[in-house]
């Protein structure tokens, strides 16, 4: 029994951690694999590869999945919470490697799954130990809850832009010049304001091109201001983390920054001038 215990404890720490050279030979492997089935699909999806190398493509697929359902077995065994970790993040991940192969099996019509491969690549974060820097996403979180109010109106404002420039120039252009109706002439509002500009459907007549100049114009004005919105709030949210959580002791303001002597919103003093941390106040000398 101890037996067994050290033995699942030793892939336990060769597959979960990388303390020891066997779990870093592990994860380098694991990743070349990843990246090599990776390779796989990415040449089986053209057609000169597929044509001429199907059955290899996928016996090399079969392999790949054979040893990643192999891994995540063993991640299952090993785990001291198995539904827990089946249930995580990196858990659905893991299974979602080696499901679609094997749906193909089960189900004739199911072949269009195996483009789901793909998502092996979020295992990469995995295998590099990228999960901690992961968490600096709680910063774009933040901003985006934000900016979120913000951000819709901006988004109302423009979509009623367009739809007022998609009805003038399905009035102004009509069906003769590509404008068959209002839902497409919105489509090249969008197109237009967003300075994408596809040229499938152009303006013919002076008013419809001054309009259309009038389009670009405003595009070029507001195409930066959902990026201001973020980046704003992106800033504000890595400031305030940057942050001491300290209460002034005169107007009770609660965050200032590390550097900070005095409060940012009374001006008084953060910290006590003691030469001891209990240390009385002087008082003033008593005179007769």
């Amino acid at each position: 029994m101890d037996n067994r215990q050290s033995w699942r404890q030793r892939l336990y720490i060769i597959i979960f951690e990388t303390s020891t050279p066997a779990a870093q030979r592990f994860d380098n492997w694991l990743l070349v694999s990843i990246l090599a089935s990776l390779v796989v699909v990415m040449l089986d999806s053209i057609e000169h590869f597929h044509s001429r190398y199907a059955e290899v493509f996928s016996l090399l697929e079969w392999l790949f999945t054979i040893l990643f359902a192999i891994e995540y077995g063993l991640r299952l065994y090993i785990s001291p919470k198995p539904m827990r970790y089946a249930f995580s993040f990196f858990g659905m991940v893991d299974l979602l490697a080696v499901l679609p192969a094997i749906l193909t099996l089960i189900f004739a019509d199911a072949q269009y799954l195996m483009i789901v491969r793909v998502i092996r690549l979020i295992r990469i974060f995995r295998v590099l130990k990228l999960r901690q820097y992961l968490s600096q996403a709680n910063f774009l979180i933040v901003a985006l809850q934000g900016s979120k109010q913000k951000i819709i109106v901006f988004l109302v404002s423009v979509s009623t832009l367009v739809t007022v420039f998609g009805a003038l120039m399905y009035v102004i252009e009509g069906p003769a010049h590509g404008f068959t109706s209002i839902p497409m002439g919105i489509y090249w509002a969008v197109v237009t304001l967003t300075t994408v500009g596809f040229g499938d459907i152009t303006p013919q007549t002076p008013v419809g091109q001054m309009l259309a100049t009038m389009v670009m114009i405003t595009g070029y004005s507001i195409i930066a201001v959902p990026t201001g919105i973020f980046t704003a709030e992106l800033a504000n949210a890595m400031r305030q983390d940057g942050l001491m959580e300290h209460d002034c002791p005169h107007c009770r303001k609660n965050r200032h920054e590390y550097s900070a002597a005095f409060c940012s919103r009374c001006g008084g003093p953060l910290f006590s001038r003691r030469t001891g941390p209990s240390a009385p106040p002087q008082s003033a000398p008593e005179t007769d």
